[in-house]
């Protein structure tokens, strides 16, 4: 299974333990939530799990394109959280193994942008 596999299968399945060995040990995460890019494989499997329990566990998320020229892959998704449509891109660089090297997240509409950073923030707050 290749690595745009095994992400959709962690995201449709919801189970995120197969985040370990997806994630390369220096990876860089990029979030329109944070100021700056998070490094290595705890904290970017930290802000990813939080990230598909806003946008994913309802189960109205949808990824709808991809462009993919390996190693790297443009994923396009919509979710709605509170009734607001949220739109967003996933892109993703891996490595020779497989494994993830760079995942950058970017969330659009506005007003999409603010609830998803707000239900991020009171989330990991927890």
């Amino acid at each position: 299974m290749d690595t745009l596999d095994r992400w959709h299968d962690l995201v449709r399945t919801g189970d995120l333990a197969g985040l370990d060995e997806l994630l390369h040990e220096d990876v860089v995460f990029r979030s329109p939530v944070l100021f700056t890019p998070v490094e290595g494989k705890t904290l970017t499997a930290m802000y990813l799990a939080g990230a598909c329990q806003v946008l994913v566990s309802d189960g109205s998320f949808t990824y709808v394109r991809e462009v993919v020229d390996p190693p790297h892959a443009v994923l396009e998704f919509t979710s709605e959280i509170d009734g607001i449509e949220v739109n967003g891109v996933d892109m993703i660089t891996w490595d020779d193994d497989g494994k993830i090297i760079d995942f950058k997240v970017m969330v659009r509409p506005k007003k999409a942008f603010d609830l998803v950073h707000a239900k991020m923030a009171a989330l990991l707050e927890q």
